[in-house]
């Protein structure tokens, strides 16, 4: 075991918040190592790791000044495993998810929103769940994601590698992404999509666009293209503003959090939905996570990197509960919707 895995044991068995996370693309582990349980609030902390949920009433961050901070660089090497796909499906969830999705379409039919993100809970049994080797898995084989695990004891102990980027800030320029559309990654052949994961996200794209034009001169954006992320494929939009006023960027996070990605549009009427029907908490999933004001690798100042918590999962006790959700518009088919938070939930399961 390395020094900074038995840290995180030792920080997990004493009841101490810690972070420990690697940035896409990147072998070095950044951990954050609470020197008290206290739970500190976004707004009452000025530099650290956010961890925010999806309703943005719960904001809670592990502060940089309350916090040792370590650093470690992994050989992904010893971590290849076989991508072994996992196949069995509940009846009851498929039917259920299947309901709710004819109730989200119908929604749409009737004029309430023109898209809704619906999710669902898969608990899996996990006996000696094992931080170190997940984790180092996600690393291995999840390159271009973001792999976190995050715990605290008055929150819990979640763990994901999300291939989504929430916003990225450097002083007052702001990048993001549009992200939307799903299929399965295959080699083959080119990714072909059809009207409705266009749409889909077309939606966010626009979303974001016009609410940054709120407060920025300079929006610009690239053309849709194909992203690959593990074994799936999702539609991508780069966008970036220059902000008028730095002091403006809380304003923004506030207001695109959560985006239509994972919620939908109107994004008001889309969360009802979600809340009134989707029958479970979705706590953090959907959220964002990752740096606040500071880039750690770099020590850069007025630097934040945030995520979408996607690909995700909550342990408690010996229950891995894992969060899956796709966007449904107007011509959403209810079994393929089922399907592809199959395919998604493979992200996690291929590691455990």
């Amino acid at each position: 075991m390395s020094f900074l895995f038995s840290k995180i044991k030792q920080q997990q068995s004493s009841k101490l918040p810690f972070v420990c996370y690697c940035k896409p693309n990147s072998d070095k582990i950044i951990a954050l190592f609470q020197k008290n349980d206290d739970l500190i609030s976004l707004d009452d902390a000025n530099v650290g790791f956010a961890f925010v949920s999806f309703d943005n009433e719960k904001r809670y961050m592990i502060p940089e000044e309350l916090s040792d901070i370590y650093f470690e660089t992994v050989s992904t090497s010893d971590y290849i495993f076989p991508k072994t796909l996992i196949s069995e499906t509940d009846s009851d969830a498929k039917k259920a998810f299947e309901t709710l999705v004819e109730n989200g379409v119908g929604a749409i039919h009737k004029g309430n929103f023109e898209k809704v993100v619906l999710s669902r809970i898969e608990s899996i049994e996990v006996e000696n769940f094992d931080i170190e080797l997940v984790f180092n898995k996600l690393i291995s084989n999840y390159a271009t994601a973001f792999k976190y695990c995050f715990y605290h004891p008055k929150i819990g102990f979640w763990i994901g590698a999300t291939p989504e980027q929430f916003l990225k800030v450097d002083e007052n320029l702001v990048k993001t992404v549009s992200l939307a559309g799903t299929q399965l990654f295959d080699k083959k052949k080119d990714t072909i999509w059809q009207n409705k994961e266009i749409e889909e996200q077309q939606i966010v794209t626009d979303y974001i666009v016009k609410n940054l034009n709120l407060y920025s001169d300079v929006v610009t954006f690239s053309e849709p293209y194909s992203h690959q992320a593990g074994s799936l494929v999702h539609i991508k939009t780069d966008i970036q503003a220059v902000v008028n006023n730095e002091n403006s960027i809380s304003e923004i996070i506030n207001l695109l959090h959560p985006t239509p990605a994972v919620c939908g549009f109107p994004k008001e009427k889309a969360k009802q939905f979600i809340i009134e029907k989707e029958g479970y908490n979705r706590e953090f999933y959907a959220g964002f996570l990752g740096e606040w004001n500071k880039d750690f690798a770099t020590f850069k100042q007025k630097q934040s990197d945030l995520f979408v918590n996607l690909r995700c999962m909550k342990i408690e006790e010996s229950v891995a509960n894992l969060y899956i959700g796709c966007g449904i518009t107007k011509d959403s088919n209810p079994e393929k919707e089922f399907i592809e938070t199959v395919n998604k939930s493979l992200t996690i399961k291929n590691v455990l």
